[in-house]
């Protein structure tokens, strides 16, 4: 009895679905309205005046090629442009792809649809407090707690291949919550806050799961001596201090040469009420904004994702790369 060959994918297919993804005007601007931000498939037919079925076909080509990934937020699943994955077939045309994408001019009705979606998920946001004042102020966390971003954040961090003998530094772990998945990551790990009685929760997770490779110190990472680490995580912190732009320069300087910074936030929102019910200092942050104060700080942007919220708030997960400086300085000598 003849056996049929085991089928063995034709890396050509690949292309050739990256080749029809990027093939279609509209899926072109797609991808563009996708480079900072993340929409549900009704806000993209919104944005480009179209019908729901024919935005989600454009959205299945482009799922197909991997240009675009998912994620499910409650029963709403939202669209982002997916992480070009190095070495595989087609990562070089997906990349030059993107670049030639971020260069286009959106029609300005494109523009002005982003806008009113924007509007819209600003009043959700006001809406959704107005239902849930007292729970705000029990738990900042309904606005944008770990589980929402967690994903996301462990996305950009296992695309770092950083070696097992590396270094991590989260800056405000608060109940140490994201503490394990950084154990299980990197050879050493400290944990600074400034707050005892949140240092104290964080302990308490520690020693439940057993992580013997964290250190957790009372201090702070602006002004207080600290070694230099491979990774420095900040996740929902940067808005409480007051400076953040020279929060920035410091933290770049926790990092080793050639290190990363991985940095979660809010973007920039107008819900002022988020001041006194969660203690915020600043309203999110522009994208541009972070990423200016970055390269001052002497860092360069590296891969970002975008993901929206039931809610009406918007995150941001963002990584910052530190250059190796160390061996052209070594030169020097």
């Amino acid at each position: 009895m003849s056996t049929q060959p085991a089928f063995r994918p034709d890396p050509s297919d690949d292309l050739a679905a990256l080749c029809k993804a990027g093939g279609d005007p509209l899926r072109l601007n797609v991808l563009r309205v996708l480079a900072c931000d993340s929409f549900g498939v009704l806000e993209l037919a919104q944005i480009f005046a179209m019908r729901q079925s024919g935005m989600s076909h454009h959205l299945k080509v482009l799922a197909q090629a991997g240009l675009v990934a998912t994620r499910r937020e409650g029963n709403a699943i939202f669209y982002r442009r997916a992480l070009a994955a190095s070495g595989q077939t087609g990562s070089a045309l997906q990349a030059a792809l993107l670049e030639e994408v971020d260069a286009l001019q959106l029609p300005a009705e494109v523009q002005l649809r982003i806008a009113e979606v924007q509007a819209q998920r600003a009043a959700a946001a006001r809406d959704f407090f107005a239902r849930t004042l007292e729970k705000f102020r029990a738990q900042q966390d309904l606005i944008a707690g770990l589980p929402q971003y967690r994903d996301s954040l462990l996305t950009l961090l296992d695309a770092l291949h950083l070696p097992a003998s590396a270094s991590a530094l989260e800056v405000g772990p608060g109940d140490g919550a994201f503490l394990p998945e950084l154990a299980r990551r990197f050879a050493r790990v400290t944990a600074l806050d400034s707050s005892p009685a949140m240092l104290e929760l964080a302990r308490q997770r520690c020693s439940a799961e057993g992580l013997a490779n964290v250190e957790l110190k009372l201090a702070d990472a602006l002004n207080d001596e600290q070694a230099p680490a491979d990774c420095v995580v900040l996740n929902m912190v940067l808005h409480h201090f007051a400076e953040p732009a020279r929060a920035m320069a410091q933290l770049a300087r926790l990092l080793t040469a050639g290190g990363s910074l991985l940095l979660t936030e809010l973007c920039s929102h107008h819900q002022s009420w988020a001041r006194d019910a969660c203690g915020d200092l600043w309203l999110g942050f522009d994208q541009d904004e972070l990423a200016r104060w970055a390269e001052d700080a002497g860092l360069t942007a590296g891969e970002s994702l975008y993901l929206g919220l039931r809610n009406g708030f918007q995150i941001q997960v963002r990584h910052f790369a530190k250059p190796e400086v160390a061996t052209r300085t070594t030169l020097k000598h």
